[in-house]
């Protein structure tokens, strides 16, 4: 019994310590929570798809934007699973927005992307009533909600199909899948009926217009990227075959490899509002912002080129 209260005593201080962490610092900072918000209305081909905002309560200024993409396969999530990290960003005086998007079998990747560019749209326009400034807008994304973050980004074709220029200032990929969907679809040789065939069809060109990685080019927005050491082998070969890629382009990318971590867990320590990588892409989201406000002529001398 008394090695039983012990630990009982143990689990109790360890839970008291957490409470109180939580406390303190930046978490007493008040934040105001928009849940629900439809940017995409429903039509014959899409349901309606919902956002929800999370920002600081009082800002000097217009605050950097973060959209967050969720993963799941393509075919499962939701952005309430998020809203912890909506909160911790918020508390960071960003504002944050948390997407849904239409998932597979009933959607494909084209109007799952067309959503995520639909979601920016309307940041873009109304993120100045939340205190966000829409010239200074990143867009995120983690496993799957990562290579439609990056497909967004990258192919133009789903700003310029909505009357918009690419209004995006960065790009900050966690653990993304899908980087290179035309070569793990060639390579893994699925059955008809397979769930990745629902959302990419059969057809291998339709693959390849799915794929970030053939859709790299000079203008891209600035990128930082995550990966997990002991992430899925799939992950970790799109990933490394992508950045071989964007070297071209953009060889000052940072790649960070975060060697302990697994795939789920790249995502779940945002739960920690404590966890370095915050204050990684916020340094990332100045220099980005810097680099943008820099003249044209100006910005390949700071980049060492």
């Amino acid at each position: 019994m008394k090695s039983q209260a012990r630990i009982t005593l143990i689990l109790l201080m360890i839970l008291l310590g957490a409470f109180m962490l939580t406390l303190s610092g930046c978490s007493f900072k008040r934040i105001t929570k928009s849940k629900n918000i439809v940017y995409q209305k429903a039509d014959k081909t899409s349901a309606e798809q919902q956002l929800n905002v999370f920002a600081p309560w009082k800002l000097t200024k217009p605050a950097a934007v973060l959209i967050f993409v969720h993963g799941g396969n393509w075919n499962s999530g939701k952005k309430s699973q998020y809203n912890i990290i909506g909160g911790h960003w918020a508390k960071k005086d960003v504002v944050t927005v948390i997407v849904d998007y239409p998932l597979s079998p009933a959607a494909d990747f084209d109007a799952m992307a067309i959503s995520v560019a639909r979601s920016v749209k309307w940041v873009k326009e109304n993120i100045s009533q939340y205190g966000g400034n829409p010239d200074k807008i990143f867009l995120s994304g983690h496993s799957a909600g990562g290579h439609l973050a990056a497909l967004v980004a990258l192919d133009d074709q789903y700003f310029k199909n909505i009357g918009l220029e690419n209004p995006l200032s960065g790009l900050i990929l966690i653990d993304a899948a899908g980087l290179d969907m035309h070569g793990y679809l060639l390579e893994e040789k699925f059955e008809k009926g397979n769930t990745y065939l629902k959302t990419f069809s059969s057809d291998p060109k339709t693959w390849k217009e799915a794929t970030p990685l053939y859709h790299l080019h000079p203008n891209m927005p600035p990128m930082l990227i995550y990966r997990g050491g002991k992430t899925y082998p799939s992950i970790l070969k799109s990933n490394e075959k992508f950045i071989q890629a964007l070297r071209a382009y953009a060889p000052e990318t940072p790649y960070r490899i975060q060697k302990s971590k697994k795939h789920v867990p790249m995502i779940t320590q945002f739960f920690n509002p404590w966890n370095a990588r915050y204050g990684e892409i916020l340094a990332f989201m100045r220099e980005a912002d810097n680099r943008r406000r820099m003249p044209e002529d100006k910005r390949d001398a700071a980049l060492g080129k």
